[in-house]
């Protein structure tokens, strides 16, 4: 039995139960308008570490730790991590996780990481490979900027249409079985390459593969926007999510009334000077983790759609005036089955 709809999407014949997640991240997260949504709130960028790149580790393996204390598990009782980081071979999920022991898959999806890692992770145990997996993603302010950008002690002018990286990570545990919300679909996502070459505009970079992911979801499921409740994406910022809002109008469809964006929600743009608002792969993950699923467990939401965005740029790519390319991965969440 093939368990697909459509083109792209994929139908979980037994929806895994997300029977936890936690979320951790730094003190300007912790400031923002979903602060007291999550479950670590640090105020040391270092984390006690002696590196930023140590720090990130040690957010994701608290997440990590975290999640497992609610679900009441040990980190034996998993059968595979699937977890991934901004970071160069993925370092930050390495060096977090290599302590527990469980079987590792390292994702990188650039931003996108979150929802792609999930995705991976809920297959696995719909498809009974796993019993129970985790997904697991991070991002640091100081390790993106350095390795991205410029060293933070440079002090380069930010451009409007720039966003900031979030510190923070996110983790989610899934079961065969338990109560939680479950994950019953997933649509892949298509690398979308508009052109841009401005590694300082990422919003617009990634917007439409946005639209393309979520389009073609809602066509397989032949769906219209109000179908869910929400429809998440992650960190187009003000500008992608502008420009997602218009790719949608040309189509005569309003997207607004149920679109909500990770990377315009994390921070208050007008007090805490981000410019365009939040990214990095720990931004969606962590407010999937600390704000989405709890509100699906409360009964505000019943459904939504979570789809986290990426850049698919590098350091070399940049340097040699590469365009950047962009992706976006939906997973359908419900609070029932």
């Amino acid at each position: 039995m093939i368990n697909r709809i459509g083109k792209r999407t994929a139908v979980l014949p037994e929806p895994p139960v997300i029977t936890a997640a936690a979320s951790a991240v730094g003190k300007k997260e912790g400031q923002g308008p979903l602060g007291d949504c999550f479950d670590l709130r640090i105020e040391d960028s270092f984390f006690g570490e002696k590196t930023w790149e140590q720090a990130e580790s040690r957010l994701q393996r608290t997440a990590m730790e975290l999640a497992l204390q609610k679900a009441g598990l040990r980190p034996e009782e998993l059968d595979c991590v699937f977890a991934g980081d901004l970071l160069n071979q993925c370092i930050g999920s390495t060096f977090g996780l290599k302590e527990l022991n469980v079987p590792f898959f390292g994702v990188y999806g650039a931003c996108s990481t979150m929802a792609e890692s999930l995705s991976l992770a809920a297959m696995t145990v719909s498809g009974g490979f796993a019993r129970r997996a985790a997904a697991v993603t991070s991002s640091h302010f100081c390790s993106a900027e350095r390795q991205f950008r410029l060293p933070l002690e440079y002090g380069g002018q930010r451009t409007p249409t720039a966003q900031w990286t979030v510190t923070g990570a996110g983790a989610v545990i899934l079961s065969q079985t338990g109560a939680g919300p479950r994950v019953t679909h997933v649509t892949a996502g298509r690398i979308v390459d508009p052109g841009i070459r401005d590694a300082n505009n990422m919003g617009a970079a990634m917007a439409p593969a946005a639209y393309d992911t979520i389009s073609a979801h809602l066509e397989d499921l032949g769906l219209e926007p109000g179908g869910y409740d929400r429809i998440f994406t992650g960190d187009l910022g003000a500008v992608g999510s502008d420009l997602l809002r218009d790719l949608f109008a040309r189509d005569g469809t309003d997207i607004s009334p149920v679109h909500r964006d990770c990377g315009v929600m994390m921070f208050d743009r007008k007090r805490q000077d981000v410019h365009a608002g939040g990214s990095g792969c720990g931004c969606s993950a962590a407010i999937l983790c600390g704000h989405i699923l709890p509100e699906l467990l409360a009964g505000r939401l019943r459904r939504v759609l979570f789809c986290a965005t990426g850049a698919l740029l590098s350091t070399v790519s940049s340097q040699q005036g590469q365009s950047i390319p962009g992706i976006c991965c939906a997973v359908a969440i419900s609070s029932g089955r």
